[in-house]
């Protein structure tokens, strides 16, 4: 049982002011693997009076130094990759290879895409004759971040933030907390001053309450559920602090009659499929032109019949568990909505996998001749479920994308580059890729609607961070 009860406050490792232990679950057997402690408002107020007195000298600190601390932060990063690979494994059930290759590799990847805008990014710059404009860092920061990418969240807010001089306070994941105090001994190690960095580990209602509405913090950096996105506006709006949000999503996939059918099909079922469904960007509403639609949920029975499910421990390609029981409650809800509903199941359904009685697994699930009004169509499932929906033509179909509270991420395969361009102008979301086209490093990550606001990553996560000065004279 591994046990780190502690905080990360005013760089030492410190006791709560409370004694509450949580355990955290391993979702492979649902026993418990680790204990943490519950932290409360107590604890948020020693690491904000920390991040505040870190505040003014940090901020003063010449680009050159943090960037120095930054890459010794990658150095260790690459170094204890394995570690932080275990730990994600361990803590949210992603299959060890996907942690090893993917998850934990988050960390560097977005460091070196910051590190890029930094070298062409302009804190100042003249406007008129006797004017110039500052960009500052606005102050101390509360970040929260959620359990299914642990470490890609906290190194697309951790990393701008102190890249700029703001201080912050870290709220991980309850459910995901190791890979976060992993994160804590990686910042230590690399030298950031005391109270640069703070970690207050604990739930929403009690840590990330207090961070929202504490008058001591600047601005708040959320990434999770719409509705917890929601509550933490509303707490920040009593000191009408900036509030950043990266949200749900329930990203359409576009599949035109031109397209590679097969590849097309098999990519988008594996990515949707990918960390057991559990990501806000999957393209789990999967439109298919009707003239090509039959052969396509064919293919998509094929290739979802391919996904298998495993322990997260070994090697190989499969999926793993989901994250909680809460999790996998609720999928388990939504794909007996969906065959209530009238949609044809044509893969998986309810239940855990075959071999598996134990765990918060789940069955590879994808549903036919589902409408833009069913419960599996609107809500965010966050499970390894695909809806397949069919279309006429192109306006259509961007009428069908566009029919949701969300708009994160979308897909569009077509043999036709000029379609792809035109629909992708059409539909409303922050980010769209066709036939499969990867993102580089440093790009905007974020929504339209009620997947959030401001976008992270690259320039685009700087800013974030920064306020806005004119300074005039004569």
């Amino acid at each position: 049982m591994i046990e780190k009860r502690e905080f990360y406050i005013d760089g030492k490792w410190v006791a709560p002011a409370v004694p509450n232990d949580l355990a955290v679950i391993d979702p492979a057997t649902e026993e418990p693997c680790a204990v943490i402690s519950n932290g409360s408002a107590a604890d948020v107020d020693r690491a904000v009076a920390a991040a505040t007195r870190a505040f003014g000298p940090w901020s003063a600190t010449p680009l050159a130094e943090r960037v120095a601390m930054l890459n010794k932060l990658g150095e260790i990063m690459e170094r204890r990759n394995g570690e932080m690979a275990e730990a994600i494994s361990l803590e949210m059930g992603a299959p060890i290879d996907l942690a090893t290759e993917s998850q934990a590799t988050c960390g560097p990847w977005h460091l070196g895409g910051f590190l890029k805008a930094l070298e062409d990014f302009s804190f100042e710059h003249p406007h008129g004759k006797n004017e110039i404009v500052l960009r500052e860092p606005i102050g101390v920061v509360g970040l929260i971040t959620p359990w299914n990418w642990p470490i890609n969240q906290i190194a697309l807010k951790v990393i701008p933030a102190v890249a700029v001089g703001c201080t912050c306070v870290l709220k991980p994941s309850e459910i995901s907390p190791l890979s976060g105090l992993l994160w804590a001994e990686f910042m230590h190690e690399a030298g950031f001053p005391a109270g640069v960095f703070n970690l207050v580990n604990g739930d929403g209602p009690g840590v990330g309450e207090a961070i929202s509405h504490h008058p001591g913090i600047d601005m708040v950096s959320f990434t999770g559920s719409t509705r917890a996105g929601i509550a933490i506006s509303k707490g920040g709006a009593e000191t009408i602090k900036r509030v950043t949000l990266e949200l749900g999503g329930k990203s359409p996939n576009i599949v035109f009659a031109d397209a590679d059918l097969d590849r097309s099909i098999r990519r988008s079922v594996v990515h949707c499929m990918e960390n057991t469904g559990q990501s806000c960007n999957a393209p789990t509403r999967m439109l298919v032109q009707r003239k090509v639609y039959d052969e396509a949920v064919d293919l998509a029975v094929k290739h979802g019949s391919s996904v298998t499910v495993g322990n997260p421990r070994e090697n190989g390609g499969h999926i793993g568990p989901l994250v909680s029981q809460a999790q996998f409650n609720k999928v388990q809800g939504l794909i007996e909505a969906g065959i209530a509903e009238g949609a044809r199941l044509v893969l998986g359904g309810p239940g855990r996998p075959e071999g598996f009685n134990r765990g918060w697994f789940v069955r590879p699930t994808i549903f036919a001749d589902v409408s833009n009004d069913m419960r599996i169509a609107r809500e965010e499932i966050f499970g390894p479920v695909m809806a397949m929906i069919p279309f006429d033509d192109e306006d259509e179909a961007i009428e069908i994308a566009n029919d949701t509270p969300y708009g994160l991420a979308a897909y569009v395969q077509t043999g036709d580059t000029e379609c792809g361009q035109r629909v992708a102008r059409q539909l409303r979301a922050g980010m769209v890729r066709i036939n499969g086209a990867g993102l580089s490093v440093g790009h905007p990550f974020g929504g339209y609607k009620q997947s959030g606001n401001g976008r992270e990553g690259g320039a685009w996560g700087l800013e974030d961070f920064l306020e806005t000065k004119i300074v005039g004279w004569r």
